[in-house]
This record gives C-alpha cells, sequence and structure tokens, in this order.
C-alpha cells in the first residue's frame, strides 16, 4: 500500500514515519542517519552546537564533500556522491516558508580548521550569512575568548523539539558510535548546556542591511574578520 505523502513530504503507517530517506534503504548509509533526517523532519525545532564543523543543514555542497572526502579518503566517488546528495536533500527542511526553528551555535575553531581549503571555506561563510536572513534561522558564533563552564559538553550534540513534549531528542556526535538519547535527565542536561552557550556566544548573525554600528562586537563582525583572513 502507497501513502500520499503529508504536506512535509512524510506520510505515517502504523506508527511509522515514511520519508525521502526511506528511498536509501539500500545504500551504504548507516542507520543513524536515516534516524538522523527523520528527527529533522518530525521536529519543530533544531538548537544546534557545534565544535568542529558547520553544522549539516548549513553546508554548501563542496564542503559537504570535502568533509566527507578527507573523512573516507579510500572512498568510491560514486559513494561520496551518495553522501552528499543525501546530507543536501536534509536541508530542504529550512527551505522556503519553513514552520521549523533552527538555532545554530557554531565555535569559531570550526572556522579555522584546514579540512577544506580556503576558497571552498569562504565560500561556506558566505553561505551562513545567507542562511542567518532566513526568519527562523538563527546563527551565533561562539569566539575562543568566551567564557565557558567547565560543564559545556565536550562533544557536539543537537536537541529536536518535537510536537509531542515526550518524543523530544538530543542527538550527541561521537567519532565511534554516535547517541540519539531521550531521558528527562539527558534532555535536561543538554538544554541547559544550550542555554550557556548561548549566553557565551556572540549575538547572532544579523546580515540586514542597517545596523547600528559596525563598531560593535557580534556574530557577523566575527564573520567579516574570518573572510578577510581567509
Amino acid at each position: 500500500m502507497v501513502l500520499p505523502p503529508s504536506a512535509n513530504g512524510r506520510s505515517v503507517e502504523a506508527g511509522w514515519v515514511i520519508g525521502w530517506w526511506s528511498d536509501y534503504r539500500k545504500s551504504p548509509l548507516p542507520q543513524s542517519a536515516h534516524d538522523l533526517a527523520e528527527l529533522e523532519a518530525t521536529s519543530v525545532a533544531h538548537r544546534s552546537f557545534q565544535w568542529m564543523y558547520v553544522p549539516g543543514l548549513l553546508q554548501t555542497p563542496e564542503y559537504a564533500r570535502a568533509l566527507t572526502a578527507g573523512g573516507e579518503p579510500e572512498a568510491d566517488p560514486s559513494l561520496l556522491d551518495t553522501y552528499v546528495e543525501f546530507r543536501l536533500k536534509r536541508q530542504a527542511v529550512l527551505a522556503g516558508e519553513s514552520s521549523l526553528t533552527f538555532h545554530a551555535v557554531i565555535h569559531e575553531a570550526a572556522f579555522h580548521m584546514q579540512f577544506v581549503e580556503n576558497g571552498v571555506m569562504r565560500r561556506q561563510i558566505e553561505h551562513l550569512v545567507e542562511m542567518a536572513r532566513l526568519p527562523h534561522v538563527h546563527v551565533q558564533l561562539l569566539p575562543f575568548k568566551a567564557v565557558l563552564s567547565p560543564a559545556t559538553p565536550a562533544a557536539a550534540f543537537i536537541l529536536f523539539e518535537a510536537e509531542v513534549p515526550e518524543l523530544n531528542t538530543v542527538y550527541v556526535e561521537h567519532p565511534v558510535s554516535s547517541a540519539f538519547l531521550g531521558d528527562q535527565a539527558h534532555l535536561a542536561q543538554y538544554g541547559t548546556a544550550f542555554e550557556r552557550l548561548t549566553t557565551a556566544a556572540l549575538p547572532p548573525i544579523d546580515p540586514g542591511p542597517e545596523r547600528e554600528s559596525y563598531m560593535r562586537s557580534d556574530s557577523l563582525r566575527l564573520v567579516q574578520h574570518l573572510l578577510y583572513t581567509l
């Protein structure tokens, strides 16, 4: 039985969500990638913290490919194509008049990592500013000089807020085995951590044409400095 897709490209059958990621069932992508795509598509809000990379939903195709190729240098080009294609399809949740609220805190270190060439990084930063123009996308940069709590998580994470609070989930990235956590203790822990990060980070990127002062210290000013140094 084929179910008609809902407005957001999903159907529900016997409690299971059927989405575009189901087309990749036979691909070499790990199950965690499918689970992540489903969480992104079924959540109403994302709160993301990243130390080393630009978050996947904000990546350009060339940046995503460079990261993937660097992580799997022996991978066949067709496999890299699948990885990048899947990541770009995930980004559809931010397109158009999305009802999703996306808030990312990105450490300054992510823009100094030599994973990609300078030109790729420059275009990635410019894309980040363009994405920040969307009313539902908020991006803050956490500078090296920020005062952080010792309790700040060392791993990148994403907090997914669902329409039904009982389905809220935190995704914690780890090079060996990433984790999906849904218990209240972990949700509270990472929720508090994200609030601390937003307080320590610079104010969000505001690329609007009218700015009160180019001397104020905010995420856009740090972005402009990063572009100047590339």
